[in-house]
């Protein structure tokens, strides 16, 4: 079996079984990543730094795994993984074939990770299940009106819409994600789909579990996926495309004054509190929930400069501006959350197919930047790649070269698709913010080429590099000074991870892990003093005084890990690796 089709799982029926083999055979951790560095402790003792046939914590543990066979296996239950499994068991009832379609979700439960606005564009929805409505899709928002604004610190500046910009809703819908992806799996279970949440795709486990073995994986983890990330490695994927790119959207429901409550509206905004030079900007969606709910977000860019820089605060501070806290006031916090989003687009897509797998949805990175929506581009690119793998797994005279199938007739889909047509269309917005005049010039540079030429300017510019390369030394930026919150509008960290309902079992090798444990000191906090604790959007990372009073160590605080990866994407020195942790635990989102 091919490595990249080979991936260890638990599977429900020997759930109890292994629980008892863990107790029994696994030891306490060696040391907690709270250990001080005076004392030569490791702040990482993850079994991918720290390898098991050198830790005895696993001596004498047997790892012998159970095996099964399935025909597709798809890693990450978000809305490309979905609708992956719903077309291929569509296209099985169809040519009535059997097909065994085995979904693995890292999260408690479907939709309990996902995170986004949501603006949703139904496209991809109607290609896949036409009759949405009549099934009870979570799509109870149309959008009714559309806002976009520059803001100063005490200014609203509006800005028309013109038919045809990105930022025109007209037909789409305004919904809470995590329970549109809990519909999409009951439709996929409906159909025979087979679904296993809580339990993470990995190349190992911190228990013994079972082995999937497929014909093809599809991998569907997110932005930034654990698994991805080794598979551009392994098959070079990234060899000719531009790095990826990203922003920290970070989001927040209220349940606001019923009078300052607009079913429908859509408000957008750019400028303060960000400088010209630091992309970003803002959401604020009014939902038809059955109480006067509004969905609020702000993103930044992580190509932005100063280390000083925390995108939380930020945002607490933007729900300051006049026009945001007249809608906020009397009304009342009640989850909060925040993941990276890929925003490298056409620029950045890799090879999306190898002897055995194809990457599908946010995990190579198919978001429409101006557009702020994936979803829909996420969804179409799994059943393209649906289509692709049930031709070649039904095709009974197929003499495949490897164990796992190459399925490249999925790239050549895609190229001919509309997402192909739509990110080239807007391929030139993000990266003409890299200019002097930042945002404006932007601004400019849509209004004129996107809006006039729709894209087809023969010329296609190019991103700054990876993001964790364009940080400043701390001694060339000046620190920024951040308002108290003032518990009613503007909050702290830890009260707000507390509203994300993460958690992990305590006693697990912290998923947070460094290559060289010594890097944190003597170079991010050395030169940038430890930008880990500001962007951040969950207070994992601390340096704190070392007990001897001599020095500070970073402590890492993996419990209140929201699964964002922000820190592997932006630590200046990449020593950072967000791993997958154990099954079930991260965030426990309610409709985010």
């Amino acid at each position: 079996m091919f490595p990249a089709c080979r991936y260890s799982l638990q599977a429900r029926r020997c759930v109890g079984a292994l629980k008892a083999v863990q107790a029994e055979h696994v030891a306490p951790q060696v040391c907690s990543t709270r250990s001080s560095s005076s004392t030569l402790s490791r702040i990482t003792t993850h079994y991918s730094v720290y390898p098991r046939d050198k830790d005895p914590r696993w001596e004498g543990v047997e790892m012998e795994r159970f095996a099964d066979e399935a025909d597709v296996v798809i890693v990450g239950g978000g809305p490309a993984g979905l609708s992956a499994a719903i077309r291929l068991k569509q296209l099985a009832n169809q040519h009535e074939k059997e097909l065994r379609v085995c979904v693995v979700e890292k999260a408690s439960q479907i939709g309990a990770h996902t995170l986004s606005g949501a603006c949703l564009e139904p496209t991809a929805l109607s290609e896949l299940i036409p009759d949405w409505k009549e099934r009870g899709a979570p799509l109870n928002t149309p959008v009714t009106e559309d806002k976009f604004s520059i803001l100063t610190e005490k200014y609203r500046i509006p800005v028309p819409i013109l038919p045809g910009l990105p930022m025109n809703n007209h037909g789409n819908y305004l919904v809470r994600l995590g329970h549109f992806v809990r519909w999409l799996g009951e439709q996929a279970e409906e159909l025979g789909v087979e679904l296993y949440p809580g339990y993470a795709a990995s190349e190992d486990v911190f228990e013994r579990g079972m082995e999937l073995h497929a014909k093809v994986t599809l991998f569907g983890e997110g932005c930034h996926g654990h698994l991805a990330k080794q598979l551009y490695k392994q098959f070079n994927l990234r060899g000719n495309c531009e790095p990826q790119t990203y922003a920290i959207g970070l989001k927040e429901l209220w349940v606001i004054d019923e009078k300052k409550w607009c079913p429908g509206r859509t408000e957008h905004s750019v400028g303060w509190p960000l400088n010209r030079n630091t992309y970003g900007g803002s959401f604020l969606y009014h939902l038809n929930e059955g109480e006067p709910l509004v969905a609020l977000g702000f993103v930044v860019g992580l190509d932005y400069t100063n280390p000083y820089l925390s995108p939380f605060r930020e945002f607490q501070r933007w729900k300051h501006h006049p026009s945001i806290m007249s809608t906020l006031e009397g009304g009342n916090r009640i989850a909060y959350g925040a993941r990276a989003l890929n925003e490298g687009g056409f620029q950045s897509i890799p090879k999306l197919t190898f002897p055995g797998g194809m990457l599908i949805g946010c995990s190579p990175g198919f978001m429409n930047v101006p557009k702020i929506k994936g979803t829909h581009t996420a969804m179409k690119s799994g059943m393209l790649a649906a289509e692709s793998a049930f031709s070649k797994i039904t095709d009974e005279n197929l003499q495949s070269e490897t164990a796992g199938l190459y399925i490249p007739e999925y790239e050549e889909a895609f190229k001919k698709s509309w997402i192909w047509k739509e990110l080239y269309s807007v391929r030139n917005i993000r990266p003409s913010f890299h200019n002097y005049f930042g945002l404006y010039g932007g601004m400019v540079y849509t209004g004129i080429f996107y809006w006039i030429l729709r894209g087809k300017e023969p010329w296609t510019l190019k991103h700054n590099g990876l993001d964790a390369d364009q940080l400043k030394p701390a001694k060339d930026c000046t620190p920024i000074e951040y308002p108290k919150p003032d518990g009613k509008i503007s909050f702290d960290l830890l009260s707000s991870v507390a509203l994300s309902g993460t958690n992990h079992e305590h006693d697990q090798p912290p998923h947070l892990t460094l290559k060289d444990d010594s890097v944190p000191v003597a170079q991010n906090l050395a030169i940038y003093d430890g930008p880990e604790q500001r962007f951040c959007p969950a207070g994992v990372y601390e340096y704190v005084p070392l007990e001897t009073g001599d020095g500070m160590r970073l402590q890492i605080n993996a419990q209140n890990c929201v699964h964002c990866k922000t820190c592997d994407i932006k630590d200046p020195s990449q020593n950072i690796n967000w791993v997958v942790p154990e099954g079930s635990g991260g965030p426990a989102y309610n409709g985010m």
